[in-house]
């Protein structure tokens, strides 16, 4: 791990990419919760970041704003294939659970479950 710049020894760089120092949370985390509309109290609170490495992050996001969105694209991207691969694998499997009769003790449950999703139209 390496410092991703000298005027920012917070944000280091990871085979993960750029990340925050000590902490398993890249810049992608806050971009990805920027981008949802969360505000940065909310972004400091739930990962959790100090007021000192959320703004950390934010100036890096801002000096090296080509590099980063590239880079963000790049890891949306590389998501995106991951779920779909897993989605893919599991689909088989999925199915074949739904197909499971309801454990012993939790028939009532089940046929309540059931119709619900038959009201939302999930099953036909």
């Amino acid at each position: 791990m390496t410092p991703a710049s000298k005027k920012n020894p917070i944000i280091i760089r990871t085979e993960r990419g750029a990340a925050i120092a000590g902490k398993r949370i890249t810049i992608y985390d806050v971009l990805d919760r920027l981008n949802a509309g969360w505000t940065l109290k909310q972004i400091a609170n739930w990962l959790p970041l100090t007021e000192e490495e959320l703004n950390a992050v934010l100036s890096y996001i801002e000096e090296n704003c080509t590099e980063v969105e590239a880079e963000y694209q790049t890891v949306l991207q590389t998501r995106e294939e991951i779920r779909q691969y897993w989605e893919e694998k599991n689909q088989k499997r999925l199915a074949e659970i739904a197909k499971l009769p309801p454990r012993l003790g939790q028939e009532e449950i089940h046929a309540k479950l059931q119709a619900r999703k038959a009201q939302l139209g999930l099953i036909p």
